[in-house]
């Protein structure tokens, strides 16, 4: 039959190293071949390749109107970056062309756009993704396809001013219950800069001054903040992904960290440009009174891509600042004494309450695109272990829709 002429049908991006997914960046070229393997002489219509690169989000919400009725509220948003059609095999006229048997290869090469693009991500709410599409027409027999993502890592240069600016604070609170004063906690806390990347040490030098009358735990966490964005709503997912603990101040004494060490783990690098999806970190500083609340001190971190007085320029190919760079795909998150705790015990009940349920208003313009659709369930697979681009710390993760890799229709 027909049909059990197709031997294989895949495609291969080209890669400076064989055994390395290649990575890209705007303005770069992705180039590759499509393979067709025939049992024997096959008649082909045209082969055609489309790329393409979306952001999008999409989640539910039950909503009750009264005692008996109940509805759900669905959240979608997309944002286009990419979008490239490339004929790589057609005859004029209308006619067929005829292949012989055995391996045929289709080169194809298309430019990113220059403008910035933003980096690939997966989220529990939505998702970042670039892929190619090819097509395979023949005469009489079903459109066979298939699909392969690429990763896109657009850099972010901790060189840059505002990131090796020191960031410093001060927060103090009182200790107390509803019928007793224990006195005041005070907590001061400064690193060098504001941009890091994965695998350095963060060096925290911090006091804690304990005026009350019970011991207090200093702590520090690096925490995760995805935010997704649709119809003005927005929805959240915070994790940590690092904890360090420190040791007991007793009651009515003064504790000092002089650059206490956190490594930061194997985490995806901070998305800002994106409309619909965000993703930001942060460095907490706490201090945990028993009986009553906790005291947080928060100082804003950017995780970039290309540390500190990096090797080439920026002008170079993506793939060789990630020679280097790539290490935190690799790299195993350091051993712990104990797992990084749910994200409710360093945050107080104050920022709890005040993160639920929050409003984003969002220009009238940005609402115009809305798309009430489910997301794509291409998703894109990792060979390095542990963990993905973008790790979430959670116990009971929900995966969207299914597990990526490259599918043959």
């Amino acid at each position: 039959m027909i049909f059990n002429k197709l031997k294989k049908f895949l495609v291969i991006f080209d890669s400076p190293e064989m055994d390395c997914p290649p990575v890209f960046s705007s303005g770069d070229v992705v180039s590759g071949r499509v393979v067709l393997e025939l049992f024997g002489e096959t008649k082909v219509d045209s082969l055609k390749l489309h790329a393409e690169g979306y952001a999008k989000v999409h989640w539910t919400e039950s909503r009750s109107a009264g005692s008996s009725t109940a509805y759900t509220q669905n959240y979608s948003d997309e944002v286009e970056y990419l979008n490239r059609r490339e004929v790589l095999l057609q005859a004029d006229n209308c006619e067929v062309t005829v292949l012989p048997a055995g391996r045929h290869e289709f080169p194809f090469s298309f430019q990113l756009p220059e403008e910035t693009l933003v980096t690939s991500f997966e989220g529990k709410h939505g998702s970042i993704r670039y892929w190619v599409k090819v097509k395979l027409h023949r005469p009489w027999c079903p459109v066979r396809k298939i699909k392969k993502e690429f990763t896109v890592i657009e850099p972010i240069d901790i060189n840059t001013p505002s990131l090796l600016a020191p960031q410093a604070g001060t927060k103090d609170k009182l200790a107390r219950t509803w019928y007793r004063n224990f006195g005041q906690v005070s907590v001061t806390a400064k690193i060098d800069r504001k941009g890091y990347t994965p695998g350095e040490v963060i060096p925290v030098f911090a006091e804690f001054d304990n005026a009350t009358s019970r011991s207090i735990v200093p702590k520090a966490f690096i925490t995760q903040t995805q935010t997704f964005i649709a119809r003005g709503t927005m929805k959240q997912k915070r994790s940590v992904v690092v904890t360090l603990c420190g040791d007991i101040v007793s009651a009515r004494t003064r504790e000092t960290w002089h650059g206490r060490a956190i490594k930061i783990p194997p985490v995806g690098p901070s998305i800002q440009q994106c409309r619909i999806i965000k993703v930001e970190y942060m460095l907490k500083v706490c201090v945990d009174v028993p009986g009553t609340s906790k005291l947080c001190l928060e100082l804003p971190l950017v995780i970039g891509t290309i540390p500190l007085h990096p090797f080439g320029s920026r002008t170079s190919s993506i793939s060789s600042h990630y020679s280097v760079n790539l290490e935190w795909l690799r790299m195993a998150i350091p051993e712990q004494p104990e797992p990084p705790p749910d994200y409710s015990s360093v945050v107080t009940e104050e920022e709890a309450e005040q993160r639920n349920n929050v409003v984003v208003q969002q220009p009238a313009e940005d609402l115009s695109g809305i798309m009430e659709r489910p997301l794509m369930a291409f998703v894109q697979e990792f060979r390095f272990r542990p963990p993905p681009v973008y790790s979430e710390i959670d116990p009971n993760p929900q995966p969207l829709n299914m597990r990526p890799r490259c599918m043959t229709c």
